[in-house]
Order: structure tokens, then sequence, then C-alpha cells
């Protein structure tokens, strides 16, 4: 149910938004640089898997990687050309580790692929709301505010989804992309948000945008009105009214629960460019392979909004913004707040909200002084943590007391820093403490799967023993009854010999006799002759 008016949330922090040198700067399309390098590795989840071969000729919209197996989301060829390598090359990602990256040289002719799936043209609530959500994931829609999950999970029809929340807060620094989508496409995503909602089931649907952008909300509202559909609500400028659990919070009233999706409260949010991947998707069947992005930042000439190819070098993108009018102390995908520190090499993803080239002047360094127990850290936590004693914890390797202190619950949205008046490094030490706790989650795991194998291994030889034991005992048993047999054979025969060796004695016995009784015969007759 959604309120009235919206609610503030609690904590957060007001930011200098330093949205104007880009507010008023439309999307510029550009054309595809000399090489993109398109990651297989661009969402969460499981890679999609390569089906293509460097030498293989590609369309524009082509499918040039799989989805693998459960979380994980399609990757399409931005343009048409020829694919040179499949190697690993740096990703939009912290780490900067290398993944494995289709690297294609266009032709120029932007040949689109003929297998794409055709427009359709009727009606949101003509559509079968399962083929929505197969459309989506055949266009490998990913979340488009920077979390990049696949969206055709959250589309899945449940009845107890009741509301869908479009998200155009956008209230990191810098980013004005989103703005620019809402103010030059909002028949799009009030479309897109429709077909979201009838895929979902939802009843009821609500865009909620940060009061600080007055042309992206009337515009929004403008086209709501004319196509019957949807409620625009401005929410409040804090920051970080964009997260999900806050924005809900602020539009409905409702807390999500620790541990606990958004769905479970029967709520769902997706992102403005999000709903506008979607409505191209459905309405001209194209793939995602175009995004909205921010390049700005004190050390960027001429900062600029851009709708980019995926795969496109982030120092093409910089070069394209005038390139850079001094040496930039940090440069950031997404904004200023949550984005990761990356190199140029790497190329735009489908996540990749801006880049943002930051001076010196405009960062703050972590002194890492001593906490002086000011407080300020728990009063800016928009969940209600203490960052102080969480950091501490991490700082003493006490990961226990940090996961009891809240650890995992926290959006390391960086408002705990962004007050701190001692400048330490609290989301460094919140990301260092997961980072460890995600390592021995994993090492336990592997010490489990070699327990299992290990009793697994001792199972089957204790088997394999008994099975052997059990088979050398019915061996030694076949042969007992075979000698058993053959001796129950052999008795008949030694019989057989032994009455036949007497018959042979009895034959022999007159034979022997016979030398004795014939002299005396003989003598008789001589006698009696």
């Amino acid at each position: 149910m959604l309120l009235s008016r919206p609610k503030l949330i609690r904590g957060g922090v007001r930011t200098d938004s330093r949205k104007h040198p880009t507010a008023d700067c439309p999307l510029v399309p550009i054309r595809p640089p000399a090489r993109l390098f398109v990651s297989l590795a661009q969402h969460i989840g499981a890679p999609a898997l390569a089906l293509v071969e460097p030498g293989d000729k590609v369309l524009q919209g082509q499918l040039i990687g799989q989805p693998d197996a459960g979380i994980s989301a399609a990757v399409h060829s931005p343009c048409s050309g020829t694919v040179i390598d499949i190697t690993e090359h740096p990703a939009p990602h912290p780490s900067g580790l290398p993944v494995k990256t289709v690297v294609i040289e266009p032709d120029g002719n932007r040949e689109w692929d003929p297998n794409l799936p055709p427009p359709l043209t009727a009606a949101a609530e003509q559509i079968d709301s399962e083929l929505i959500a197969e459309r989506v994931a055949a266009a490998g829609i990913v979340g488009m505010g920077g979390a990049a999950f696949p969206a055709a999970v959250k589309l899945t029809p449940d009845s107890s989804v009741q509301t869908l929340i479009i998200n155009g807060g956008e209230c990191e620094p810098y980013l004005t992309g989103d703005d620019r989508l809402m103010r030059e496409r909002a028949a799009g995503i009030i479309d897109g948000a429709r077909l979201m909602a009838h895929a979902l089931g939802a009843q009821r649907t609500a865009i909620g945008i940060e009061d600080n952008k007055p042309e992206a909300i009337h515009a929004m509202q403008r086209a709501a009105e004319s196509l019957g559909y949807a409620e625009v609500i401005p929410v409040p400028s804090l920051w970080p009214q964009g997260s999900e659990k806050h924005l809900i919070y602020t539009l409905t009233g409702r807390e999500v629960p620790a541990g606990k999706l958004a769905a479970d409260i029967g709520v769902v949010v997706h992102n403005v460019g999000t709903a506008y991947a979607v409505h191209r998707a459905i309405r001209q069947g194209e793939p995602l392979i175009r995004r909205p992005v921010t390049v700005g930042g004190g050390a960027v000439k001429e900062p600029g909004n851009f709708e980019a190819p995926i795969g496109a070098p982030l120092a093409h993108l910089i070069e394209l913004a005038g390139g850079l009018k001094r040496e930039p102390a940090r440069i950031l995908t997404g904004g200023p707040m949550m984005g990761q520190e990356v190199p140029t090499s790497a190329a735009l993803a489908k996540g990749t909200t801006g880049v943002i080239a930051l001076t010196a002047a405009e960062i703050r360094e972590p002194d890492g002084l001593p906490c002086i127990r000011c407080g300020r850290c728990v009063d800016s936590c928009p969940m209600g943590l203490m960052p102080f004693e969480i950091a501490n914890r991490a700082a003493a390797e006490d990961l226990d007391g940090a996961l009891d202190n809240g650890l995992l619950d926290c959006l390391t949205c960086g408002s705990c820093a962004y007050v701190c008046p001692s400048a330490r490094p609290l989301v460094q030490l919140f990301h260092y403490a997961r980072g460890r706790h995600a390592d021995n989650a994993a090492s336990r795991q592997r010490a489990e799967l070699q327990k299992r194998l290990a009793e697994n291994r001792a199972e089957r030889q204790r088997r394999e023993a008994e099975a052997k034991k059990k088979a050398a005992a019915e061996r030694r048993k076949r042969r007992a009854a075979q000698k058993q047999q053959e001796q129950e054979q052999q008795k008949p025969k030694e019989k057989e010999e032994e009455a036949e060796q007497q018959t042979a004695k009895h034959r022999a016995a007159p034979a022997q006799q016979q030398p004795e009784t014939q002299p005396r015969e003989q003598l008789e007759q001589e006698t009696e002759s």
C-alpha cells in the first residue's frame, strides 16, 4: 500500500550533488570505437559462455554469450564486425582482475541480426506474462542502477507481489544519466514499467524520483497521465534515498526484514533504465547493447551524458568528453559514494552508470585518526547500525564481533565515512571484514567438502573391503562345496574299483590252486593203470 505522503528515512546525509555540469547535457548516441571489449562477466552470477571464436563475423544484436546455469545473463554484440580475439581483459571491477572478454572490431555497417525476435505491439495486458520474462532474459537485461542483477529473475510471476516500484532516485553525486533518460524518454519508461507490472501481476506501480530533478518529475508525470498508468512520487533528496530498501520504506512505510528480500513483503524494485531497456526489448526486439552513462568529474574538460555501446573502453568515453584537463587523483565507475576505482583500460559494462574522474580537491583521503566517539556515524547510518563499533571490530580482526554488530546489514553507502571528523576509512574496513568473512566461509566450505570427500572415501573403502571379504568367503564356500561334491563323486568310483579288485581276486584264486590238483589227478590215473 502506497503512502499518501512519503516518509523520511532514518539517518542519511545531504551531499553536494554536483550534478549541474551534466544535468542539462542531453544523451548523445555515440558510434562504436575501433575496438569493443565485451566482457562475459558483467553481471551478478556466473559468466556467460562464449558462442563465438576469433575470426567469426558477428551482427549487431547477435548472441555471443550464452547464459550459464543458475544466475547469469546473455551477452550480445553491440555492433556488426569481426571477433578478433577472446582473451582476458581488465573488468570494470575494483579488483581490476582480468575476465574472459570478446574483442570485436566494428565494420561500420550496423547490420542487425535477422534472428532477433519480432517486436510485440499489443497492449501490455494482452501479452503473456511469461513471454515478457522470456524476452527480457533473452535480451540480457540486468539491473541498470549498478547492481547488474539479471532482471528476468525479478520478473517471475508471483501472487504475493502487489507493488512495483520504479527507482528514479539517482542520488549519487555527479550522475545524471537517469535524469536525462526520464526527461527525454519518459513514455518508453512508463511503457516498460507497465510491461513489468503485468509480468509480475502487480496491482500498483509507483515511480519515486528525488525532488532535486523537477524536469524529470514533470516529464514522467506528463507521460504517466497521457498513458493512464503509474503514479510519479517526488521523494526527499537524501543519500542513500535510492537504496532499494529505503525507497520502499519512503513510499510504503514498510521495512524489509534483515536477511529478507523486497519480494518477501510484496514489493519489487527496478531502475528506470531497466524499465526503458524492457520497453526496447519488447517493442523493438532489441537486446541490451547500449546504455546511458555520465562522464564527469573535475578532471574532465567537457562533462556530458552519452548513450554508449557496451564494451566501449573507459578511456574512449573520457576522450569523447574532451579528455582530461588535469591529472585525476581517482577515476571511478559509478558515483563517488559507492563507486569503485578502476583502470581506464576497462570497458563499459551493463551496470556502469558513470565514469567520474576526480581531482585531488574533490576527494577526501582517509587520515586514519583515532575515533573520538562523537556518534555522527551512528546518526547518519540509514540502517541504524553503529559503524564505529563494526570498524573497530574489523580493525581488531574480530570478525564475529563485526558480524554480531550488523556487518552484513551494512549498505556500504559511505554515509558514516562522509560525516566522520576523523576521516576514518570506515567503508574500507567494512569491505575488508566482508572479504575476510567471505574467505573464511569459502575455507569452511572447502573444509566441509574435504571432510565429506574423506568420509565418502572411507565409507567407499569400507564397502569395498566388506565386498572383498564377502567375495572371498563366497569363493571359499564354493571351493568347499565343489571339493565336497568331487569327494562324493569319487566315492562310487572307489567302491567300483574295490569291487572290481575283489572280483578279480576271486577269479584269480582257482587259477592259483590248479597246479596243486593237477599232479594228484595224474598220479591217480597212473596208479589205476
